[in-house]
C-alpha cells in the first residue's frame, strides 16, 4: 500500500508555486493542502500538525526558509527549493530531507519526494491494542514498550524523537508528535503547544500562558489557546 503525503508549498514567487503544483499533480501519493507566499501564515498551518511535507523556499521576506525550519523544529519533513546554492550547508544543519536547486526537472523532484514516502513507510508505528494501552516500537527490530495511556503525563517533541513522560519513568522513541497524537484518545489528551500534548486529567494548575502537570510547567501556545480553554470550560476544571 502506498502512503499518502499531505504537503504545502511556501514560496514568495507565484511562478515557482505553479511549477511545484504541476509537479505535485503528477505524483499519485502527494496531496497538496495549501500554498503560501507568506511564511508566517504558513507557520500557523504547520503548527496544526497535519502536514507531512513542506516545499520551502529560502529567500523570502518576513522570515527566511532557514529561520522557519528552525521554528518548525522537526515537526514535519522539509524539502528546500531555492535558486541559491550557498544555503545548502544550512539546510543539512536543520535536517532537511533534500535541497532542490532551481530550476530543477520533474525527475529530480520525484526522487526527492520518494525519499519522504519511503521514510513514512519504514517509520516506527504505534500498535494499538485497546483504549487503555498501546505498544510503542523503540530501539531494535522487534523491541516494544507497553505504554498505559492513564500513566502518560505529557508527550514532548524532541526534533526527530518524542519523549513520553509517564508517572514514574519516560519513554524516548524515534517518532513524531503527530503520530503519537493520532493514537491518543482525544477526550483525554490535548495539544497545548507545537511541542507538547498533555493529559487533561493530570492538570494541576492553569494560567493564561502555562499549564502545570504535576510540578512541571508547560507552555500554552497562541495557536492552541482557543481549543485548550474550550476544553477546560467543557470539563469544568
Amino acid at each position: 500500500m502506498n502512503e499518502q503525503l499531505t504537503c504545502i508549498i511556501i514560496d514568495d514567487e507565484p511562478p515557482a508555486i505553479r511549477l511545484l503544483e504541476k509537479y505535485v499533480e503528477k505524483v499519485f501519493f502527494l496531496n497538496i493542502e495549501a500554498t503560501y507566499t507568506n511564511p508566517l501564515e504558513a507557520l500557523q498551518h504547520i503548527e496544526k500538525g497535519t502536514i507531512d511535507l513542506v516545499f520551502l523556499d529560502i529567500q523570502m521576506p518576513e522570515l527566511t526558509g532557514i529561520q522557519l525550519s528552525k521554528i518548525i523544529n522537526g515537526k514535519t519533513n522539509i524539502i528546500f527549493t531555492t535558486a541559491y546554492p550557498q544555503f545548502a550547508l544550512d539546510s543539512y544543519e536543520v535536517s532537511a530531507v533534500d535541497y532542490l536547486l532551481k530550476p530543477f526537472e520533474f525527475e529530480r523532484f520525484y526522487k526527492s519526494v520518494l525519499k519522504v514516502q519511503q521514510q513514512k513507510i519504514t517509520s516506527p508505528k504505534i500498535e494499538i491494542t485497546d483504549n487503555h494501552f498501546f505498544f510503542l516500537k523503540t530501539d531494535g527490530k522487534n523491541k516494544f514498550v507497553k505504554v498505559f495511556t492513564n500513566e502518560i503525563l505529557y508527550v514532548e517533541s524532541l526534533k526527530n524523537y518524542v519523549n513520553i513522560q509517564l508517572k514514574n519513568t519516560q519513554v524516548i522513541t524515534y517518532n513524531t508528535l503527530k503520530n503519537i497524537k493520532d493514537h491518543l484518545p482525544s477526550s483525554q489528551f490535548i495539544q497545548t503547544h507545537k511541542s507538547y500534548i498533555i493529559s487533561i486529567k493530570h492538570i494541576n494548575k492553569i494560567d493564561n500562558d502555562s499549564v502545570w502537570i504535576e510540578k512541571k510547567e508547560l507552555p500554552i501556545g497562541n495557536t492552541y489557546k482557543k481549543s485548550f480553554f474550550e476544553t477546560v470550560n467543557n470539563n469544568k476544571l
